[in-house]
């Protein structure tokens, strides 16, 4: 029995496009004018794309670059994917800024990938781009990986400076950990590019900018606690967008929850 089921996403980052699809189907060729990076679910396929005849199946990355002639078929029983579809404007200006300005003119090489890592920051930028908010730190990082590591094949070594010229950028976010800080702002601070402080503040401090913020915003929030503000009270004052924000994070450092802990240091 033929199936095909789509869903778009509402995605909360301009120039990117967010699908999901199950299907059995086979495809006739057609192009897309975006770049599309996806990543199979279950089940496998095989396609004729520019690049070649390939097949992916379960935890490959596939990938489809503008106006490439390609076509699917299932291997088996059917397969589903989930898959970004980015201007070819945003990718372009993410290259040129991976890179220096040494490429922006941009062809993803491969059409499948078999990399965990690369499906792990797909996962994360999928979820971060249809989940409600304000895109701001935590997605441009994971864009700026999946471009770097899919389009620009940069491995994780390549784009650091020395521990020196992070310093700023760390020291903003010690400042004012409740901010609205995006990757965008350390980078301006710091006088690097965006890709620059993702890659030297995760190799001076051992976290993402953004993991170093939350950081700073949970240790915030234990202090107000500890000195018995309320809870709902302590999430705001420290950066969190609510309640139940704070309390995440709070099991997930400290292993208890903010109640609890409120309880036990009354």
């Amino acid at each position: 029995m033929a199936r095909s089921q789509f869903r778009m996403f509402r995605s909360v980052v301009p120039g990117i496009e967010a699908v999901a699809a199950d299907s059995n189907q086979s495809f006739a060729r057609h192009t897309h004018e975006q770049f599309g990076i996806g990543l199979v679910s279950s089940g496998a396929q095989k396609s004729l794309s520019g690049r070649g005849m390939v097949e992916a199946g379960a935890g490959d990355i596939i990938t489809v670059n503008p106006n490439e002639v390609h076509d699917g078929s299932p291997i088996g029983e059917g397969r589903s994917w989930r898959i970004l579809y980015f201007d070819p404007e945003m990718i372009a200006a993410n290259v040129s800024e991976i890179t220096e300005g040494r490429r922006s003119a941009v062809e993803i090489p491969h059409p499948v990938l078999h990399d965990k890592a690369i499906a792990a920051h797909f996962e994360a930028a999928f979820g971060l781009v249809t989940s409600a908010g304000e895109p701001r730190m935590q997605h441009e990082e994971a864009i700026l990986e999946i471009v770097a590591r899919v389009v620009a094949e940069v491995v994780p070594n390549e784009g650091q400076v020395g521990p020196q010229s992070i310093l700023t950028a760390q020291e903003m976010i010690d400042c004012d950990p409740t901010a609205a800080i995006c990757l965008s702002d350390l980078a301006r601070a710091s006088r690097l590019s965006r890709f620059q402080v993702l890659r030297s503040f995760a190799k001076a401090t051992g976290l993402t900018p953004h993991a170093y913020l939350v950081q700073r915003r949970i240790h915030l929030a234990r202090r107000l606690i500890a000195g018995g503000a309320p809870l709902a009270e302590a999430a705001l004052a420290s950066g969190f967008v609510d309640q139940s924000h704070m309390t995440r994070v709070f099991v997930r450092k400290y292993g208890v929850s903010p109640r609890a802990y409120a309880n036990a240091v009354a």
